[in-house]
C-alpha cells in the first residue's frame, strides 16, 4: 500500500504546483452562488428554500471543471503508461488519483459551501447537515468524476464529454444531500437521506475503481 500513498502524494504535489485547476474550481462556485441573488430578487425566504439545491448543484458543476486532469496530465507526459505497468494494479491507481482529487479539489470545494451559504440565506439549523453532507457526499463526487475521466481519455473536446457522462451518475448524490439539508433547514430528521447518502457512497468507491481501470484499459491500448 506505499506504492498507493506515493501516488496520491505525488498527485496532490502536482497540484498543489499548477494550483489553476483549484482556483478556477473554486471561483466558478463563488460566481454561481453569488449570481443566484442577483438573479432572484431580494426574497430572503426564496433563497433560504432553494438554498440546498444550489450549493450542491454548483458544487457538482464546479468539480467538472477539474475532473479531465485526474488523468489527462500524466497521459499528456507519458507518465501514465508507466504508472499502469508498475507493481500497483490499475484498480489501486484509479482509487489514488480519484482520492487525490478529492483532497485536493473536493475538500476545499466542501470547507467554501458553509460560507456560500450565508449567500443564499441558508438556516443556521441547516450549517451542521450541510457540512455533514458535504464530508460524506463529495468523494463519490471525485469518483464517479473518475469514470467519466479514463473514458473520455483519448476524446477531442473531453470536458463535454465528461460532463455529459458524469452529470446523470451524480444523481443520487445530488437528491439525497440535499435531502439532508433541507431536512436540517426545517427541523425535521435527516437520517434516512443521510444513510442513503453515506451508502451510495460507499457503494461508489467500492465499485468505481474497477469500472475506471477497464475504461483506461481500452485507452492505453
Amino acid at each position: 500500500m506505499s506504492a498507493f500513498w506515493r501516488l496520491v502524494r505525488r498527485d496532490l504535489v502536482l497540484a498543489l504546483r499548477e494550483g489553476g485547476a483549484l482556483g478556477t474550481a473554486l471561483g466558478f462556485y463563488l460566481i454561481v452562488v453569488a449570481m443566484m441573488p442577483l438573479g432572484l430578487g431580494p426574497d430572503l425566504a426564496l433563497l433560504s428554500r432553494i438554498a440546498p439545491g444550489v450549493l450542491w448543484i454548483a458544487l457538482l458543476l464546479a468539480a467538472l471543471l477539474s475532473l479531465g486532469r485526474i488523468f489527462e496530465t500524466d497521459a499528456d507526459d507519458g507518465a501514465l503508461e508507466v504508472i499502469a505497468t508498475g507493481p500497483l494494479p490499475l484498480e489501486l491507481v484509479c482509487a489514488a488519483k480519484a482520492l487525490a482529487h478529492w483532497i485536493s479539489t473536493g475538500i476545499p470545494l466542501a470547507l467554501l459551501a458553509p460560507l456560500l451559504g450565508l449567500l443564499l440565506n441558508l438556516e443556521m439549523s441547516a450549517y451542521l447537515p450541510l457540512v455533514g453532507t458535504m464530508a460524506v457526499g463529495t468523494p463519490a463526487i471525485s469518483f464517479l468524476g473518475s469514470i467519466g475521466a479514463a473514458l473520455t481519455l483519448r476524446a477531442r473536446r473531453g470536458g463535454l464529454l465528461v460532463a455529459l457522462l458524469v452529470l446523470p451518475l451524480y444523481v443520487p448524490t445530488l437528491i439525497f444531500g440535499a435531502e439532508v439539508v433541507r431536512r436540517g433547514a426545517v427541523g425535521a430528521d435527516p437520517t434516512t437521506p443521510l444513510v442513503f447518502l453515506a451508502g451510495s457512497t460507499l457503494a461508489t468507491l467500492a465499485l468505481v475503481p474497477f469500472a475506471a481501470a477497464a475504461a483506461l484499459r481500452v485507452n492505453l491500448r
